[in-house]
């Protein structure tokens, strides 16, 4: 006679409490997990994003004659860059900016860097004068990933 029976006795408000407590203590860990996963928002230099699509200018002077430098790009390329108010009296005065300007974005098209450009040994310093303008114009549609402060 050595067994004893033990009973335990439980109270229907011991068993509510603790399944309250069970199910709050699921719920915080299920929202935990839902906060500090990793979101779908990535860098858009992991998409290949590099550019904010659309047409950027950029301001140009030559003898008191104002061009803009229009640059085209989509989500990732740089499409075309021309100018958008040559009128004839420029092209008469400066012959060689036209195929400046054409050359120019012919290799950045093709390699879609601005750097490396190999600029025309006839008009070098008008070329270098029309680069630092597409350069301009790309830093404004190149899209930033540290937010604005």
């Amino acid at each position: 006679m050595g067994s004893r029976t033990k009973i335990v006795v439980l109270h229907m408000k011991e068993i509510i409490y603790t399944a309250v407590f069970a199910a709050l203590a699921i719920v915080l860990i299920i929202l935990l997990v839902i906060m500090f996963r990793p979101d779908g928002r990535t860098d858009p230099a992991d998409t290949g994003k590099r550019y904010t699509p659309g047409i950027y200018t950029s301001a140009l002077t030559l003898n008191n004659t104002n061009l803009e430098v229009e640059v085209s790009v989509d989500d990732s390329r740089i499409n075309s860059i021309r100018f958008s108010n040559l009128d004839e009296t420029v092209t008469t005065m400066f012959p060689l900016i036209q195929p400046a300007i054409e050359d120019i974005a012919e290799q950045i098209c093709k390699t879609q860097s601005l750097d490396d450009i190999t600029l025309p040994e006839d008009a070098p310093y008008t070329s270098q004068i029309i680069l630092d303008a597409i350069r301009k114009a790309v830093e404004k549609a190149t899209v930033r990933s540290d937010p604005p402060a």
